[in-house]
C-alpha cells in the first residue's frame, strides 16, 4: 500500500496543476494585476509555493543550511517574470524531482535530524516535512482562490476530498 505521504505529495501536485490550469483560462495579466491582499499578487503566491517547495526538497535531501540558501537565491531568479504557463513547467519538474527523492527513500517514517541557525535543532520524518509542504500549499492556495475573488474570478475547488474522488471513482472535474 502507497505510504500516506506519497498519497498527500500527489494531491499537493494534483491541487497546484487545477490552480495553473484556472489561472491559464484567466488572461495573464489577471495573476500581475496588482491588489491588497497577503500578496501583492497572484503571481507572487504561485511563485512562493514553488521557492518553498524547492527550500524543503533542498533540506530533505540533506542539504545544509547555506546551500539551501543558494539554492533558493538562484531558484528566485530563475522565476523572475515567468509566465504562469511557464511556471506549471516549473511545478511538473520540481514535482519529479519529489518524487524520485521520495521513491528512492525506504522509510518515510524515519526520524532525521534538520538544523536551522535560528530555529536550531528539528528531529522530524521525512514523511512529517512532506505533511508540512502539502499544508503550506494548502494554505496559499487559498489565497489564490481569494485573490481570484476579490478580481472578479471564481477559482477552483482544489479539496483533499475532490482528489479522492477524482482518484477513486474518476469524476469529472
Amino acid at each position: 500500500m502507497k505510504h500516506h505521504a506519497l498519497q498527500l505529495y500527489d494531491y499537493h501536485v494534483w491541487a497546484n496543476q487545477r490552480i495553473v490550469e484556472r489561472l491559464k483560462e484567466l488572461p495573464e495579466e489577471i495573476c500581475h494585476k496588482e491588489i491588497q491582499s497577503v500578496f501583492s499578487s497572484i503571481s507572487e503566491v504561485l511563485t512562493h509555493i514553488y521557492l518553498v517547495d524547492t527550500l524543503w526538497l533542498s533540506v530533505m535531501s540533506g542539504d545544509s543550511f547555506d546551500e539551501t540558501m543558494v539554492k533558493l537565491e538562484r531558484t528566485k531568479e530563475e522565476t523572475k517574470g515567468k509566465t504562469t504557463g511557464e511556471m506549471q513547467t516549473m511545478f511538473l519538474d520540481l514535482s519529479k524531482q519529489y518524487k524520485e527523492f521520495l521513491d528512492r527513500r525506504e522509510d518515510l517514517d524515519q526520524p532525521v535530524t534538520y538544523e536551522h541557525p535560528r530555529f536550531g535543532k528539528l528531529e522530524a520524518s521525512l514523511s512529517e516535512l512532506v505533511q508540512h509542504v502539502v499544508n503550506h500549499g494548502t494554505y496559499h492556495r487559498g489565497n489564490i482562490t481569494a485573490m481570484l475573488r476579490q478580481l472578479g474570478h471564481a477559482g477552483v475547488s482544489t479539496d483533499f476530498v475532490f482528489y479522492l474522488y477524482e482518484m477513486r471513482h474518476d469524476t469529472p472535474r
